[in-house]
C-alpha cells in the first residue's frame, strides 16, 4: 500500500501529482491548490482532462518562492525598473497596466529586481559571446529560479547630434579626433556599456573624450541636453533624436528585453501590457517614434 503522506518516499518518486497529492505534499488545503491554479500561480497540466502537477516543476516552484514569510509570498511592488525606453513608457501609460516606472539603467535595475524591488526590469546588455542579449546579465542573479526574458523591441542605438550634424560626426572615432562635447550615461547603463565597448574596439581610451557636465540618467536626458545646446552629442536611441528634432548617426542595432519572474508574467499587470502590444495603436506608435523593430515583441528569449 502506497503512503501518500507529505514528504513520504512514495510521493517523492511520483512524477505527476494529483490535486490531493499536491495539497498533501505542500501541507495546504485542496481549495488553496485550486485557487493557485485559477490564478496561474502554480505549474500544472490539463493534458489528460484533469489537473496534474509535475513534481519536479512543483519543487522548482517552491524553490523560486524562497522569499516567503509566514506562508505568504512577498510580491514585488508594481514597478518596472532598469533601462528607460520611450515606447515602453508610453505603453505602460496607455495600456492601463497600473505599473509605475523607476528607470536607473540596466545594471542598477537588475540589482533592484534581484532584491524584489521591481516586478520587471528593462535590459539591453549584450552577451559576452555571439549576438545574444541580456542572458548573461540575468544569469548572474542568485535566488531567482523562475526568470524569463521577454523581447520588447529591437532598437537603433547611435550618436544623437544637433540638427544638421554641424560637426559632421560619423562614428566613435570622431569623438576622439574632433572632440565634441559629449554627455555620458551613468556607469552600468546599457548605452554606456555599448559606448565603452565601441571605444575599446576602436582603441580609444576614455581620457580622449571631451566629457561635458554630469551624466544623463535616461535617453531623454541625452536628447534634452543636446537640444538645449549644453552638449554636442551623446549615445541614445534613434527615437530620442526624432522626438527632439535632432540628427542621428546609427552605431548599433540592439535588443531590449523585459525580465520578470514567471509567476508575475501571468499576473494582470504584465498580461495587460503585453496584450496592448498586439494592438494597432502600439504598432502605429512604434512607427511614429521611429528606429524600432517590434515584429517579435512578446517572444520569450530565455526561460530559466
Amino acid at each position: 500500500m502506497q503512503d501518500n503522506a507529505a514528504g513520504s518516499p512514495a510521493m517523492e518518486w511520483m512524477d505527476y501529482l494529483t490535486t490531493a497529492d499536491v495539497a498533501a505534499y505542500l501541507r495546504i488545503k485542496e481549495r488553496t491548490v485550486y485557487d493557485l491554479v485559477a490564478r496561474r500561480a502554480i505549474p500544472c497540466s490539463r493534458a489528460t482532462g484533469k489537473l496534474l502537477f509535475p513534481r519536479r516543476a512543483i519543487d522548482r516552484w517552491v524553490d523560486s518562492n524562497l522569499d516567503a514569510l509566514d506562508g505568504r509570498v512577498l510580491s514585488p511592488p508594481p514597478i518596472v525598473g532598469g533601462s528607460s525606453d520611450p515606447l515602453l513608457e508610453w505603453a505602460l501609460r496607455e495600456s492601463g497596466s497600473g505599473l509605475a516606472t523607476l528607470f536607473e539603467g540596466s545594471t542598477r535595475g537588475l540589482k533592484r529586481f534581484g532584491g524584489a524591488e521591481a516586478v520587471a526590469v528593462g535590459l539591453h546588455l549584450k552577451d559576452g559571446a555571439g549576438d545574444g542579449y541580456n542572458r548573461d546579465a540575468v544569469c548572474t542573479l542568485t535566488g531567482v529560479h523562475d526568470l524569463v526574458l521577454i523581447e520588447w523591441a529591437e532598437r537603433d542605438q547611435g550618436l544623437v547630434v544637433a540638427r544638421g550634424n554641424p560637426l559632421g560626426l560619423g562614428g566613435v572615432s570622431d569623438l576622439a579626433e574632433r572632440r565634441p562635447r559629449i554627455v555620458l550615461r551613468q556607469e552600468g547603463a546599457g548605452a554606456q556599456v555599448l559606448l565603452d565597448a565601441l571605444l575599446s574596439a576602436a582603441g580609444i581610451g576614455p581620457e580622449a573624450l571631451n566629457v561635458c557636465g554630469h551624466w544623463a540618467l535616461t535617453d531623454m536626458d541625452v536628447g534634452a541636453a543636446i537640444a538645449d545646446g549644453v552638449v554636442d552629442c551623446g549615445v541614445a536611441i534613434g527615437a530620442v533624436a526624432r522626438r527632439f528634432g535632432l540628427d542621428f548617426v546609427p552605431l548599433h542595432r540592439e535588443r531590449f528585453d523585459l525580465a520578470c519572474r514567471r509567476r508575475d508574467y501571468f499576473e494582470p499587470p504584465l498580461q495587460t501590457l503585453f496584450a496592448f502590444t498586439r494592438t494597432a495603436a502600439f504598432a502605429q506608435k512604434a512607427a511614429q517614434l521611429g528606429h524600432y523593430g517590434t515584429e517579435r515583441t512578446g517572444a520569450v528569449r530565455f526561460n530559466a
